[in-house]
């Protein structure tokens, strides 16, 4: 740990994609490396691939889970699967180990580390696991724009019966907590999402709102907290609507992130909210497709490691 006992783990992701090179690049530009101790955990030989330079507070955690022969950029396979998860798996144990305060994922890829893990969903789901914690949250973070959704990464015919007043009014307290105790805002604001069009249209294209969404509003401002909802969403994520809230509740994943990645995609942070601890990564996947060609645009993972510096 370092003098001012801020020290950030940086875990790479699939070594065959752009996690590694993302990386490289957000910490060439020294005004993120200012911001805190880092320590990388990954596959150093494939970190030095795009990264020739040592730096005073960057460490390195060399998992060596891979040799060249099983690897080839662009081409996940298991044994890149393997080394994306052993190097999460040792994120878990620095950070309740306290080495670390807070932590950064690179991106990895949640099929083949399935095949490993069965259980396996992706970082939010692991990382709750891992610290016993039921309710988490994914909000998306750019600048003062953050959105925040109830469902995650299940098919859109599952949602509105995983859709109930519980699950909808955890996420909107997470949120409200949040907002209070991780960013600061003494009296938040937040906009609720319909799930149908025009948010229902009272009943006539849909009953969601009415049985499910509705209801759980009215328990939050029970509770005094500022609600205001549900909107027909294809309006309420724009600039001029959506300042007036500190966050926004949708009610899939898509409703929420095609609006967040259409407007802010570049500076676009994932944030878990819930954890004892503050966990970001970028808005992107492993884009195997252009790994290793140079392409990679790091703006987002420069975004994840500031916004973690500032939060912790």
């Amino acid at each position: 740990m370092s003098k001012n006992n801020k020290c950030i783990g940086i875990t790479l992701g699939d070594p065959s994609g752009i996690g590694p090179e993302v990386t490289a690049k957000a910490l060439a530009d020294p005004s993120i490396r200012k911001l805190a101790d880092f320590t990388l955990i990954g596959e150093q030989w494939v970190y030095q691939k795009y990264c020739l330079k040592d730096y005073a507070n960057c460490s390195f955690i060399d998992i060596k889970s891979i040799n060249p022969t099983q690897w080839k950029i662009g081409k996940p396979n298991l044994a890149s699967a393997r080394a994306s998860l052993n190097a999460l798996q040792k994120g878990v144990e620095l950070l309740k180990k306290k080495k670390i305060i807070g932590i950064v994922t690179a991106p990895l890829s949640k099929e083949p580390i399935s095949r490993i893990l069965p259980s396996f969903q992706g970082h939010t789901e692991f990382l709750a696991d891992a610290f016993g914690i039921k309710n988490v949250g994914m909000m998306f973070v750019a600048g003062k724009m953050r959105t925040i959704i109830v469902t995650r990464h299940i098919p859109l015919h599952q949602v509105s019966p995983s859709l109930n007043v519980f699950n909808i009014y955890t996420t909107i307290e997470l949120t409200y907590k949040a907002l209070r105790e991780i960013f600061k805002i003494k009296k938040p604001a937040i906009g609720i999402c319909g799930i149908n069009p025009h948010a229902g249209e009272e009943g006539t294209i849909g009953k969601e709102e009415i049985t499910k969404i509705i209801p759980a509003v009215k328990k939050a401002r029970r509770r005094k907290m500022d609600i205001h909802g549900p909107f027909a969403a294809d309006t309420l994520f724009l600039p001029d609507i959506a300042h007036h809230y500190d966050a926004i509740v949708a009610m899939y994943h898509d409703q929420g992130l095609i609006a967040a990645k259409t407007l802010y995609f570049q500076q676009l942070v994932n944030l878990t909210i819930g954890l004892p601890f503050i966990r970001t990564s970028p808005a992107h996947g492993t884009a195997f497709n252009i790994a290793g060609k140079g392409k990679a645009d790091p703006s987002s993972m420069r975004a994840a490691i500031k916004l973690a510096a500032q939060l912790t």
